[in-house]
């Protein structure tokens, strides 16, 4: 097998897809760039043999054209190129878990994309390009070099669709600058179950927030003005974030209540926002696997909500309808069901002529028509056309380290700041004083930027073994940020710790948990280390002040490293984050993070989210009881909620609400301020939350400055599904009384 290192040179090219098959006839429609792109998909399409059309609804990984083929990676192998690119005319590739070239740099990611590009253009009979993926979910998070944003968590915490939006259009920029044009990113999924491995990669746990924070991104990856167009992916639709024991993928149960009130609206929010694709959830919801649900795939996703765009399955669920969830007796049986209930794309990444073979065979035992297969291949051709793959397929692979490595490294500590949140601060223990002469960091976590950063981060557990991520740990940022004459004192042991901080000024424990991604981060016990809480607890015995900063992706049981004079949670801040850190304890930023999601008092209350139903139930920690709640924060000076108005206190189930808060910093310092309002139900026929978020914003306020906040809530946000137990009506608007909450002042109104 020949080794195509001479494709290397297709780094450079910029050409169009210039060559026309003599099959296609003179000027054929679809390599006119100025023609309508429905026509273009039209006269492409019908040109297609089935063989083709089937291909474009794969999508293989690249090591499956690398090396032997399989996971060797090195260089790519014609044969194997051939196979998936000409014999099965795959239509997309993907670079999973971090898959990618022999020596990770931008310019080799982007020459190893132009590679496969240049293969699929220049050997397919109707030069059709692939589009190439890859989770770029904080940042070009594969690459090294690539500036890693928080995960989005943290993000979540910021409550700042501005900077979401500026965060997905950075990284789009950089996944651009690499020749790749589709990110599966946002995850649009709500965590509600602290022992979820993927709790870390949603936004938190309320769905508006989430939403908003999921639109805000999506706007921001498809809209950056970068060297080519990117698509994004609302990803896992849908209800993925509430598996039935807390572990990855484990089917879900849910009632269709809870699941079109609250587990699916972030997903809309996103797909109205114009996303180009949907990813589906891996997981199973009410004993249907979502790949193969037409409730979720078409009724919702096409009829409901009117999405045009582009449904791909997530790593081989089509073949785990077979092999996993037995609704299938073969592999044709299973791609047969995915696909008539709306699937578009199988992300297959092993075994192209598998699916080839499937899908041939489904047609010919009739159990899919070749016009549904028309309608899959017209979105993928669309959304390939929309990003401007026929005439713009390569990327300038010489440009692409200036443009991604350190690229918006200040944009990334901005969400980094944003994304503390302070949740203790006993006796004024931060910002910590310009007197304060020594100070101990200790703790595993404070020198380990891998950790730090978290999971999908150049692999797919993280940071592999043997590379150290290039960034600011919090121990180098405390040490850059301290003050002249401040002695900054590091401990690799426990005892070592104890000993300094006897005639220290503080002690900066950090405290956290190893990075993993998905099932390996799934945590049966979400709670801190049994040798890290004694660490924290036997500085508390020191008597001196201990600042605890949580490294984590999820809150966890602090048990005894508990009530420490200061708590910073710090998330997955990335690899701007010790920076972040820094600027928060020595009081460079005040702080403005809120909590994305409740924190736990103890274990065994998993799922917890403020949102829980009243009930009879009167046990301990039987309902809400967090130890630091939904939105929970501090600040280092003072702000007051002093009104809420409706603009009208009776409106029309078909209204917006407008409201205006107003807000004031009573303090001596500038800083930003989370407006949240929530809204409650005196009396409903289905049992409502204490209290639902239904609008919020993010306001700065310099000291002893007042402001009116004007928010909207359209009716959706109130909108719930009536009946009985088998919530089989439509969602609608309840009439009756709705308060409105903004801090403690409330507002009333009556929807008639």
């Amino acid at each position: 097998m020949r080794s195509l290192l001479t494709l290397a040179t297709a780094a450079a090219c910029v050409a169009a897809v210039a060559s026309v098959p003599a099959q296609a006839g003179d000027n054929p429609s679809y390599t006119n760039a100025k023609a309508p792109i429905d026509v273009r998909v039209k006269d492409l399409l019908k040109r297609m043999t089935l063989a083709e059309k089937i291909g474009q609804m794969d999508q293989i990984s690249v090591v499956n054209m690398q090396g032997d083929c399989q996971w060797s990676g090195g260089a790519f192998t014609e044969s194997c190129m051939k196979s998936v690119l000409v014999d099965n005319a795959a239509g997309s590739v993907i670079s999973g878990g971090g898959a990618g070239p022999a020596v990770n740099s931008p310019a080799n990611w982007a020459t190893m994309v132009n590679t496969v590009q240049k293969y699929a253009i220049d050997n397919s009979r109707l030069h059709i390009p692939i589009i190439y993926g890859v989770d770029a979910v904080h940042g070009h998070n594969n690459v090294l070099g690539a500036t890693i944003f928080p995960q989005e968590i943290g993000m979540g915490s910021t409550w700042d669709p501005g900077l979401v939006q500026d965060a997905g259009a950075s990284t789009a920029k950089a996944v651009a600058a690499t020749g790749i044009d589709w990110n599966f990113a946002p995850v649009t999924d709500i965590a509600r179950d602290q022992r979820w491995g993927r709790y870390y990669e949603t936004f938190g746990e309320d769905p508006l927030l989430a939403g908003t924070l999921a639109s805000a991104a999506v706007t921001g990856i498809q809209g950056a003005d970068g060297a080519k167009d990117v698509a994004a992916t609302v990803k896992h639709f849908g209800g993925y974030g509430e598996p039935g024991n807390g572990h990855d993928r484990v089917p879900g149960d849910v009632s269709l209540r809870y699941l079109q009130d609250t587990l699916l609206p972030s997903y809309k929010q996103a797909v109205d926002a114009g996303a180009m694709s949907v990813m589906v959830n891996s997981g199973a919801i009410n004993g249907i696997p979502a790949t193969s649900s037409h409730y979720l795939l078409t009724d919702v996703l096409r009829d409901r909500w009117g999405f045009q765009g582009v449904e791909v399955s997530d790593w081989q669920d089509v073949r785990a309808l077979q092999t996993a969830y037995h609704i299938a007796a073969d592999y044709p049986e299973a791609i047969a069901k995915a696909v008539n209930a709306g699937l578009d794309m199988a992300m297959e990444p092993y075994d192209a002529q598998g699916w080839s073979d499937g899908l041939k065979t489904a047609v010919q035992r009739g159990l899919v028509s070749v016009k549904r297969i028309d309608q899959s291949v017209s979105r993928i051709l669309t959304m390939k056309f929309k990003l401007g793959l026929f005439e713009h397929p390569y990327v300038d692979a010489s440009k692409a380290d200036s443009r991604v490595i350190g690229a918006d490294t200040a944009l990334a500590r901005q969400a980094a700041d944003e994304s503390q949140v302070l949740l203790r601060n006993e006796g004024s223990v931060l910002p910590i004083p310009p007197s304060a002469k020594k100070i101990v960091v200790a703790g595993s976590y404070a020198d380990d930027i891998n950790d730090q950063v978290g999971g999908w981060t150049v692999g797919w557990q993280g940071v592999p073994e043997g590379v150290r991520l290039s960034g600011t740990t919090v121990l180098q940022g405390i040490k850059e940020a301290a003050p002249s004459g401040t002695s900054v004192v590091s401990t690799t042991t426990a005892a070592d710790a104890v000993a300094q901080a006897e005639d220290a000024d503080l002690t900066v424990v950090v405290v956290g948990e190893k990075a993993a991604a998905e099932g390996a981060a799934d945590a049966p016990r979400p709670e801190l280390s049994a040798d890290q809480q004694a660490l924290v607890k036997s500085l508390k015995a020191t008597g001196k002040p201990v600042v605890t900063v949580v490294v984590a992706g999820r809150p966890l049981v602090l048990g005894d490293a508990a009530d420490t004079q200061g708590l910073l949670m710090a998330w997955l801040p990335g690899s701007e984050g010790g920076h972040a850190v820094a600027d928060v304890l020595f009081g460079k930023v005040n702080p403005s993070g809120r909590l994305s999601a409740s924190w736990p008092k103890d274990i065994g209350n998993e799922p917890l989210y403020y949102q829980q139903l009243p009930g009879t139930n009167g046990g301990p920690e039987s309902s809400y009881d967090a130890a630091y709640r939904f939105g929970a924060g501090l600040s280092y000076t003072g702000f007051a909620f002093n009104s809420i108005a409706a603009g009208s206190t009776n409106a029309r189930t078909r209204d917006t609400i407008s409201l205006k808060v107003g807000v004031a910093n009573t303090g001596d310092r500038a800083g930003d301020l989370v407006v949240p309002v929530y809204v409650s139900q005196p009396s409903s026929d289905v049992l409502a939350p204490p209290a639902k978020l239904v609008a919020f914003a993010k306001v700065h306020l310099a000291a002893g400055q007042s402001s009116t906040v004007t928010l909207k809530v359209p009716p959706s946000r109130l909108a719930v599904t009536p009946g009985d137990i088998d919530g089989s009506g439509k969602q609608q608007v309840a009439r009756g009384a709705y308060v409105f909450t903004a801090g403690t002042q409330t507002a009333t109104v009556t929807v008639h």
